[in-house]
């Protein structure tokens, strides 16, 4: 048996396929173009945390847990000749999928990089999809990360899947309509449905992981080592807005809320998003369901302005002394949406457990103030600018 996981030099890719590989003896196949890497250096940016290179990384793994059955390929995804190798040398049984292009204000920059993201993103998935079919691998368990951002922000409660559609003839559950508000979140919008058509045309068991705003910089396996690490990005267009706020609050730099900050986000600590794909990659092959399943990876939804008054009463522990400052909104968006998500079928499959979000944001500051000087040294990254490239 093979798990392949692409992505898997990435923030969330590299985390989860150290604990499969820690849980099983079977071959775990990292498969990454390492162009994350790039791509933030290309915004003048780098990681708040020093991230090792892949082959540092995997004789780490190695040397701290023992762990033999971690190999790596490099390669494009959208390049389908590179995917047909992939999947006629290793076969994989399941597939967990994170490699994208993950940035939405990335994707918003301009024309170029919009276009960039949709084909980078939308041509991997395509390529995996079609590859299982043509090489009859379709018992192959395919995983995907999506986004909760495909939902957009209804004034309704967002189900954990499918919406309910009905009038006088009947009612029918139907796929979530595309409300995304971004040319990155449209990318995952337009994941969902192909997943759901590779579903009904060639039976691939399907679960579509709506993975909410992750934040935190360890798990249980990267604490150990610090050649370990997985990235932590924090400048305006790979940083989530809860690692920008950290690591505002490290550089003594006010915290941007845009606006008046009140909507709520989804959001899951990286703990738990890594358990729930680990246990679904790990899922036994007779037991797991042949279906269309789709997960809404999250754990709370939080305000924007309530997140950042968390993050300056757990830096007052680290005698940071921090001010929320609002901002004028460089984005479209309702900034008092009372977003309300269902997850009871992801918090069913972690068995309940998740980080507090005090307890990730108190992780992540202390491991951030050892690397204060490369933060400050960034800190004109927080905000929308000049590219380094222009």
């Amino acid at each position: 048996m093979t798990i392949a996981i692409t992505g898997g030099d990435g923030y969330l890719g590299w985390p989860t396929a150290l604990r499969i590989a820690d849980r099983t003896d079977e071959r775990v196949v990292l498969v990454d173009n390492l162009a994350r890497r790039e791509w933030v250096e290309s915004v003048g940016s780098t990681s708040g945390l020093p991230i090792a290179s892949i082959d540092e990384r995997l004789a780490a793994a190695r040397d701290v847990h023992g762990l033999r059955n971690l190999s790596f390929v490099e390669g494009d995804l959208t390049d389908k000749d590179f995917v047909e190798t992939l999947l006629s040398v290793h076969e994989p049984e399941t597939i967990v999928h994170t490699a994208a292009q993950p940035s939405a204000p990335y994707s918003q920059i301009d024309g170029e990089r919009a276009n960039f993201t949709q084909h980078n993103n939308m041509q991997a998935t395509r390529n995996l999809l079609w590859g299982l079919e043509e090489h009859d691998l379709t018992d192959t368990h395919f995983v995907e990360t999506t986004t909760t951002g495909v939902y957009g922000a209804p004034e309704f409660p967002i189900p954990e899947g499918g919406a309910v559609m009905e009038n006088q003839d009947g009612r029918d559950e139907v796929p979530f309509p595309a409300m995304a508000g971004s040319w990155y979140h449209l990318t995952k919008s337009h994941d969902a449905a192909n997943m759901r058509l590779a579903h009904k045309q060639f039976d691939i068991p399907i679960s579509d992981v709506r993975t909410a705003i992750t934040y935190g910089t360890e798990t249980e396996e990267t604490a150990v080592d610090r050649r370990l690490s997985t990235r932590f990005d924090f400048d305006y267009y790979f940083g989530v807005v809860a690692h920008r706020f950290c690591a505002q609050a490290v550089a003594g730099y006010p915290m941007t809320v845009y606006g008046r900050g009140e909507q709520r986000k989804p959001f899951i600590a990286l703990e738990d998003a890594v358990e729930g794909l680990a246990r679904l990659a790990l899922s036994d092959p007779d037991a797991r369901p042949d279906d269309h399943t789709v997960y809404n990876q999250v754990t709370r939804a939080i305000s924007i302005v309530e997140m950042a008054e968390t993050i300056a009463d757990v830096a007052g522990e680290f005698d940071l002394d921090v001010d929320v400052e609002h901002f004028e909104n460089p984005r479209d968006e309702d900034e008092t949406h009372k977003m309300e998500i269902e997850y009871d079928r992801y918090e069913t499959l972690i068995d309940g457990q998740s980080t507090t979000f005090e307890e990730g944001v108190r992780s992540i500051l202390g491991r951030l103030l050892e690397h204060e000087d490369t933060i400050v040294a960034h800190e004109d990254r927080f905000l929308p600018g000049v590219l380094a490239e222009d």
